[in-house]
């Protein structure tokens, strides 16, 4: 689909969400969050912060998910007031780089993210490097995720800064869990793009492989960015996402319940409802 199409049925999309999403009989303001479709985490992230922000904070809330590009285009428009799924420096550093002059960086929520290549904890090879030397045990392939997605362009580099004689095999990120939990099944190699939080990690015993030629970058944060009126029309709300962050393995939990069929608001709700200290720290005891 070309840009100006897909931008345009975004457009359709945020005019639909104006109007059908009410405000609170007290007048407070809908509020429209971005959140990237398809990714666990941000199914994760976003819906917790939902339910908080709907019921401590007194905003109604519609999430809309959106591909990465129309998610920063959003919040910068205002279209979005904000997103929790900002993946920052790399992932989408030519988002921030774009849009950084539209937009309010209110902080990280998830430190130590991370980006790469994910292979099972059988599996002997520790190093991209390795790859090569191995390419019959993993059929000269990486099962990738969608096409033009941050680790995927990261992938194609790494194919060729490290000289791999392989193909990059875009799917998605729930046929590339299928494929690995396959693998995993039979013991067979495999490589996958992966990224952490992901749930997969909580259920599988997986690696990163190393990465001497630091192609994926550093230990990455995910970041909640704003658009600059959220300030005005829903401080308290922006104190909040300000505080908002994630403790290391927090999420997992909420990940994996939502892989395992519960819906992402019951899953969100059972955490909030099991976890009111950290809560009230985020939302200062409101």
């Amino acid at each position: 689909m070309k840009l100006s199409a897909k931008l345009f049925l975004a457009g359709v999309l945020f005019a639909t969400v104006s109007v059908s999403a009410p405000a609170f009989a007290d007048g407070k303001p809908t509020l429209k969050i971005g959140y990237v479709e398809g990714w666990d985490d941000s199914v994760a992230t976003s819906n917790i912060a939902s339910r908080i922000i709907e019921k401590r904070l007194g905003y109604p809330v519609q999430l809309v998910p959106v591909a990465t590009g129309i998610m920063w285009q959003g919040v910068a428009r205002g279209d979005l007031d904000a997103t929790l799924s900002a993946w920052l420096p790399v992932t989408q550093g030519a988002y921030w780089d774009q849009f950084k002059d539209k937009v309010v960086d209110l902080g990280t929520n998830f430190p130590g993210a991370k980006i790469g290549l994910v292979v099972p904890d059988y599996v002997s090879a520790k190093s991209i490097n390795d790859l090569n030397a191995e390419k019959a045990a993993f059929g000269g392939r990486i099962v990738g995720i969608d096409a033009g997605a941050g680790v995927m362009r990261k992938t194609d580099e790494a194919v060729k800064q490290y000289g791999l004689n392989y193909n990059v095999m875009p799917s998605s990120g729930s046929a590339m869990t299928a494929e690995l939990a396959r693998s995993i099944g039979t013991k067979k190699p495999v490589i996958v793009t992966g990224w952490t939080p992901h749930w997969m990690f909580a259920k599988y015993k997986l690696r990163f492989l190393d990465d001497p030629k630091s192609v994926y970058g550093a230990a990455e944060h995910v970041d909640s960015v704003a658009n600059p009126g959220l300030e005005k029309k829903a401080p308290q709300v922006e104190s909040f996402l300000k505080k908002f962050q994630w403790k290391p393995g927090e999420i997992d939990g909420v990940m994996l319940a939502i892989q395992n069929g519960e819906k992402p608001e019951a899953a969100a709700d059972a955490w909030i409802a099991a976890h009111g200290d950290r809560v009230n720290e985020w939302v200062g005891q409101q």
